[in-house]
């Protein structure tokens, strides 16, 4: 049985970053946080005990690749890739640029 938002109040971000599948550990997700590289609400995330709800804005960089998200919801498990990408939002446009941002990772090499 998974928890939902109305059971957890807040999440470590570390935690988050891992459930919501944007790092493939925690400790990557604790190396990111540390390295200033996730701005929650506006200002870097200091620690990775930090806790983010629902409502959260996150801001992740990673590489060329910058994410801006809504936190919507926080669970206690890291499940399947399609339940991961119900934990956050991202707009329409930030879809767009995080796309515009990776395509020149993507092409190959001549």
């Amino acid at each position: 049985m998974s928890l939902r938002h109305s059971d957890l109040a807040s999440l470590r971000l570390d935690k988050w970053l891992w459930f919501a599948r944007f790092c493939k550990s925690r400790a990557l997700a604790q190396r990111l946080i540390a390295r200033g590289q996730v701005t929650l609400n506006g200002a870097v995330a200091e620690k990775a005990a930090t806790g983010v709800k629902p409502g959260d804005r996150l801001e992740i960089v990673i590489g060329a690749v910058r994410r801006r998200i809504e936190v919507k919801d926080v669970t206690d498990h890291r499940g399947p890739a399609p339940e991961a990408r119900t934990l956050y939002e991202e707009t329409a446009v930030e879809r767009l640029a995080t796309v515009d941002a990776a395509l020149p990772l993507r092409t190959p090499l001549r």
